[in-house]
């Protein structure tokens, strides 16, 4: 017996086997992405914890098959963790995510996406107030340095014309246009701006002088150190002239000055 069919129902019926060839279960596709060549050989490699090399095996599968979301979630992984390089991480985790929308893992590779985005947030922040504050600190240490010179120029003129210690004499030595013939406890009429300036010496002294030692630990920026120690981070780093706000190191002594 013959049978017909209409030209329509042919074309249907093609359409319906060409998808059901077409779709291959994500089961099925996971497999054939664990058999790909570079990708057990990465897994080796990472299983053998050389880091880098099962980055460049996982880098190879994806060249091999783009679309292979196991190799970019491990790729995320190793730069999430491994390079420190959260950009790419969250590249690779996103490419996951398009490939396998409905996996088990979904929830848990967002996780990695937010955690990434905060780490790139720290760095961006951190950057304008650490140079802002790079330049206060240098600034006070400058004005710092001229005070000093000062003080030790009034030091060294007392040495040389033989004032002694007293308070009065150098009170009175410290005069603008005072005759040297004039008695030297000769009370000072007026505050003069040399006197002001020793003040201001001795409170910037003051302000930085070393209280407390501080070890840096990991993760720890002037602003933790200075709010645990319920100090402002000006007079933390003026009392720590040569340390870059930028550029902490773990092991790094700093002087935590009492205010």
């Amino acid at each position: 017996m013959a049978f017909w069919i209409s030209p329509v129902s042919g074309a249907l019926l093609l359409a319906l086997g060409l998808g059901l060839c077409g779709c291959l279960p994500t089961g099925r596709a996971q497999m054939d992405e664990e058999k790909e060549p570079h990708f057990l050989d990465a897994k080796r490699r990472l299983t053998a914890l050389d880091n880098q090399g099962a980055l460049e095996g996982f880098e190879k599968a994806l060249e091999a098959n783009p679309r292979s979301a196991l190799a970019h979630f491990e790729a995320g992984l190793l730069y999430e963790k491994y390079k420190q390089d959260h950009a790419a991480a969250i590249y690779h985790f996103e490419r996951f995510l398009q490939s396998r929308p409905g996996s088990g893992y979904a929830e848990i590779v967002k996780l990695h996406i937010l955690a990434c985005k905060q780490e790139l947030a720290k760095a961006v922040s951190l950057g304008p107030v650490s140079q802002s504050l790079q330049r206060d600190v240098e600034q006070l240490t400058q004005q710092n340095k001229v005070l000093l010179a000062e003080v030790e120029a009034w030091r060294a003129k007392a040495r040389a014309q033989n004032w002694g210690n007293s308070p009065a004499q150098l009170a009175n030595s410290l005069q603008p246009g005072q005759n040297s013939a004039a008695p030297l406890s000769a009370p000072p009429p007026t505050s003069t701006p040399s006197l002001s300036t020793l003040s201001s010496a001795s409170r910037v002294n003051a302000t930085t002088a070393p209280g407390r030692m501080h070890t840096v630990k990991s993760g720890e920026t002037p602003y933790v150190i200075a709010r645990k120690y319920s100090v402002r981070v000006d007079s933390l780093m003026a009392a720590n002239p040569r340390v870059d706000a930028r550029r902490l190191r773990v092991g790094q002594t700093l002087s935590v000055p009492t205010q």
